[in-house]
C-alpha cells in the first residue's frame, strides 16, 4: 500500500478530495476576518482528508478525530492511547467487515481486495496498516503545516515573497520542515555493537535519535539557527530515511502546499496576533497550539 502514498498516486486526490476540503474549512471562517489557524484549519484539515480517503461516514468524523488524536498522543497519555487503539480497532474491524461484504473504492476497500502471493490480507494486517496510517497521515501534516504558517507569519518579508512568487512554496515547506521538525526524536535499535564518539553502545540497545538537532547541524547548513526559505537546498531528515522513511511524507508535503496555496488565494493582509504569545513548542511532537490571525478576504 505504500505505492498509494507516492507523489504520483496522490495527484488524483488533490483536486477531488484535498483541495475541496481545504477550501471548505476556509469557508467556515473567512467572513469573520479572524481565525485560529490551528484549531480551525491545520488541525482539522488532515483528519478530514484521511477520513474521506478511508471512506468513513461523515457522522463518524468527530469520534474518529477524537480517537485518532488520543492514539497519536501515546507519548503523553499512554493509557488513554491504549483505550483509543482498542476502540479504533473495533471500529475499523466493522468497516473491514462491511467492505468484505460490499467492496468500495477507498483505501479500506483497496486493502480488503489486495493480495500478497495470491492471499488476501487478514483483518489484523489491515488494521495494523490503518493504525500506522494515523500518525503518518495526521500528525506529520498538521504539525508541519502549523509550523510553516507560524514561521512565515513571524517572518513577514518571507511571507510576502511567497505571496508574490508561488514557486517559493516548495522551498518554504522544506525549510519549515528542517527548521521546526514536527517529530523531533525517533527510536532505533542498534543491530550490532557500535562505537560513537568513544562510547560503546551494545547490540539491541534502544537509541533515541534527535532528528530535530540533526536538522540544525552547523556542518551541513550555514546559519542553521535561522529560518531562510532562500537558502540552497540541502536534504533534511524530518521524515527519517531508508526503510524507516515516513509513509506520509508525500501526503504531508502535498497537504501543506495546498493549505498554503488556498490560504494565500483567499486572504490578504494576514497578521499573527501576539497577545497570547503563540509559539512552537513540544517534545517529541512539536508545533504551535494556536495561531490567532486577522486578515482581509479577497
Amino acid at each position: 500500500m505504500s505505492a498509494a502514498f507516492k507523489s504520483k498516486a496522490l495527484a488524483r486526490w488533490e483536486p477531488t478530495v484535498v483541495r475541496p476540503i481545504c477550501n471548505a474549512l476556509i469557508d467556515e471562517f473567512i467572513d469573520s476576518g479572524r481565525a485560529d489557524l490551528v484549531r480551525q484549519f491545520t488541525f482539522e484539515f488532515p483528519t478530514r482528508v484521511i477520513a474521506t480517503l478511508l471512506g468513513l461516514p461523515a457522522d463518524d468524523l468527530p469520534m474518529f478525530h477524537r480517537r485518532a488524536v488520543e492514539l497519536i498522543s501515546y507519548a503523553v497519555k499512554y493509557e488513554r492511547a491504549f483505550e483509543a487503539s482498542a476502540a479504533l480497532k473495533n471500529y475499523f474491524l466493522e468497516q473491514i467487515e462491511a467492505r468484505r461484504a460490499e467492496p468500495t473504492e477507498d483505501i479500506i476497500g483497496d486493502l480488503v481486495t489486495a493480495e500478497i502471493d495470491g492471499e488476501k490480507l487478514s483483518d489484523e494486517a489491515i488494521y495494523s496498516f490503518l493504525r500506522l496510517l494515523l500518525p503518518a497521515g495526521l500528525e506529520t501534516t498538521y504539525r508541519s503545516s502549523g509550523n510553516l504558517l507560524f514561521l512565515l507569519l513571524t517572518h513577514p518579508e518571507q511571507l510576502a515573497a511567497v505571496q508574490a512568487d508561488r514557486t517559493l512554496i516548495a522551498p518554504a515547506i522544506e525549510e519549515g520542515l528542517r527548521f521546526e521538525t514536527p517529530l523531533t526524536t525517533v527510536q532505533r535499535f542498534t543491530s550490532e555493537d557500535t562505537e560513537l564518539e568513544g562510547v560503546t553502545i551494545p547490540a539491541r540497545s534502544v537509541v533515541d535519535l534527535c532528528i530535530g538537532s540533526a536538522n540544525r547541524d552547523g556542518h551541513r547548513w550555514e546559519r542553521p539557527e535561522e529560518f531562510d526559505i532562500f537558502r540552497a537546498h540541502v536534504p533534511h531528515i524530518s521524515f527519517a530515511a531508508g526503510e524507516h522513511t515516513c509513509l506520509g511524507l508525500h501526503l504531508a508535503r502535498m497537504e501543506t502546499r495546498v493549505a498554503l496555496e488556498c490560504l494565500l488565494d483567499r486572504v490578504t493582509n494576514i497578521k499573527l496576533l501576539t497577545d497570547d504569545d503563540p509559539h512552537v513548542h513540544g517534545q517529541p511532537f512539536r508545533s504551535p497550539t494556536a495561531l490567532p490571525v486577522t486578515f482581509d478576504a479577497k
